[in-house]
């Protein structure tokens, strides 16, 4: 399926998230609210920004419908995938996310990330869990998890309902979707160095990580997606 958000669209959910983020007394980095002209005069000091993929990141994950499948993610920090792999330096990773009431983050897993997934204010979080098997969801599999600190055994499909506070940690191969409930939540992930050009594999094939964007306005922010095309290194 080949979708395209518009940008006018983009520029709309960023100006939602910065006012639903700030609700929760939550302070962006500064280059949160550089415009485009601005990240363009600073490209000499920015790349450990641009090549680390700090920023912000909206997709509808190629289903072409934001609304019921997507979510809108900001990265604060991230390591090196070289230094994870060798077991030194910069080994973690830091985001703010929203997941909007009823809209679906589809079910997947990583290959190297561990992260733990974090219930920062609003309504409940709803994590969909299942093991996986030769590198595939398995959904006759069910998974452990550890819950700020507890560990869970569940089984096949079990639904975690993280109520504000409530975290859970998922490793290499925990299959998971999620989705709010009740009414939009601010998400926050805390995680091992973050690469989501190769890290991510979803069980729906159709699925991709990063969505095309059809330019009908000007950027009100520049997305990690668009720094290969609007910045120059």
């Amino acid at each position: 399926m080949t979708t395209k958000l518009l940008r006018s669209d983009i520029n709309r959910i960023l100006r939602e998230a910065e006012t639903f983020m700030a609700s929760f007394g939550y302070v962006l980095p500064p280059f949160a609210n550089w415009t485009p002209a601005e990240m363009r005069a600073r490209e000499g000091e920015i790349t450990n920004i641009t090549r680390s993929g700090l920023g912000w990141d909206i997709t509808d994950f190629g289903m072409g419908d934001f609304e019921k499948t997507g979510l809108l993610l900001f990265t604060s920090r991230n390591g090196r995938l070289a230094d994870l792999k060798r077991g030194g330096g910069m080994l973690y990773a830091e985001k703010a996310m929203i997941s909007r009431l009823d809209q679906i983050t589809p079910s997947h897993t990583h290959i190297l990330k561990t992260e733990d997934i974090i219930n920062r204010g609003g309504g409940t979080l709803v994590v969909e869990l299942f093991g996986g098997s030769n590198g595939l969801c398995d959904r006759d599999r069910g998974t452990s998890v550890v819950c700020d600190g507890i560990e869970r055994t569940l089984p096949p499909g079990a639904r975690l309902r993280l109520q504000p506070g409530e975290s859970v940690t998922l490793m290499p191969g925990d299959w998971h979707a999620f989705w709010a409930e009740t009414c939009d939540v601010f998400v926050a992930e805390v995680s091992t160095v973050n690469d989501d050009a190769t890290d991510n594999i979803f069980e729906d094939p159709r699925v991709t990580r990063f969505s095309g964007i059809e330019e009908d306005a000007d950027p009100y922010r520049l997305l990690v997606s668009d720094y290969a095309t609007w910045l120059k290194e």
